[in-house]
């Protein structure tokens, strides 16, 4: 076994008790996971990318510890907003002090606030949109469909953004992705800025809303590779919570229910880093063993619940996983 790192012998030497076992604990069992063959789908909620996960998710990628991705549609593409536009990001340490006039003033200025950090528009969404609509509207004169995931590794293969790359490219995620070609599950696209930016094309009468593949087949192609992936298992490791985490773990579910495909195997391993507390029905708050009653975790299921920061947890149990 390769020797690890002084960041997990750290982890291992202090993360003794509580959320900080679990830390451990998860990173551990993340791997054994894999060290039996078993595949793992990543979910990514919140601003995962704006956090720059990127520096590290992207090696996870190129060392083959992820073999699926589920994440909203800004994770999709802020990432490679960050990519293009990073030098006009601005941080606001002190957003907590920020008075509605303050936020009137970002606005006005073009800049899109996401917690301590506001992405440039013009710099960041107008950049992208000249090509992805280009890429849009070859593929439907072309009578071709794609995922919304497949658009933006056409965007980056292409080459057509590498002028305005602001960081080091082995520190996107996305790219890493797209010359991987991972699987990517995007659930709720419509929900993000470039899917906004398509409605208004179909609106405008530019384009047809089902040039851009949707939930329905998102979630058939899922349920296509899980099949065909899940002989050893297949992982779910949960960053935050919402439709990333929500949609994908209901394939399971939906193929031993509703296909009868009784076979079908429950999802091998789960961990989720949330601050959500269970209360009044949070789904994203719930313990791991509610999805028992659900059909989606196995009772014998290894399940970890994190209650952190997913900007602290998740970079330490990469690192871990990366022998860092």
């Amino acid at each position: 076994m390769k020797t690890k790192g002084a960041i997990s012998q750290f982890i291992e030497k202090y993360y003794l008790h509580f959320n900080a076992a679990s830390v451990v604990d998860a990173a551990k069992a993340y791997e054994e996971q894999l060290n039996k063959g078993s595949k793992m789908l990543v979910s990514l909620a919140g601003a995962m990318s704006t956090a720059e996960l990127g520096k590290i998710f992207a090696e996870m990628i190129r060392k083959d510890k992820v073999q699926i991705i589920s994440c909203t549609g800004a994770n999709l593409e802020e990432d490679v907003m960050n990519l293009v536009a990073h030098s006009h990001y601005e941080r606001v340490p002190n957003y907590r002090d920020l008075t509605p006039q303050d936020e009137w003033d970002l606005l006005e200025r073009g800049l899109n606030r996401v917690t301590d950090t506001c992405i440039p528009e013009e710099e960041a969404f107008r950049r992208i949109q000249e090509h992805i609509v280009k890429i849009w509207k070859d593929a439907e004169a072309a009578g071709e469909r794609y995922f919304p995931h497949e658009f933006m590794y056409k965007l980056l293969l292409s080459g057509v953004l590498e002028e305005y790359y602001e960081i080091d490219i082995k520190d996107s995620w996305m790219y890493a992705a797209a010359q991987a070609n991972l699987p990517i599950i995007v659930p709720g696209w419509e929900d993000s800025t470039m899917g906004n930016i398509f409605a208004s094309y179909v609106m405008k009468g530019e384009l047809k809303a089902s040039t851009v593949k949707a939930g329905i087949e998102y979630m058939t192609y899922l349920a296509d590779w899980y099949t065909a992936n899940s002989d050893n298992g297949i992982g779910f490791f949960q960053i935050g919570g919402g439709i990333a985490g929500d949609f994908p773990i209901c394939v399971v579910p939906m193929l031993y229910q509703d296909m009868e495909r009784t076979d079908t195997p429950f999802w091998s391993y789960f961990c989720q880093i949330s601050d959500s507390t269970t209360s009044y029905g949070s789904y994203s708050g719930a313990v791991p063993n509610e999805k028992i009653t659900w059909g989606k975790l196995d009772m014998n299921t290894p399940k970890f619940i994190i209650e952190s920061d997913a900007t602290i947890v998740a970079p330490l149990i990469f690192a871990y996983l990366l022998d860092m």
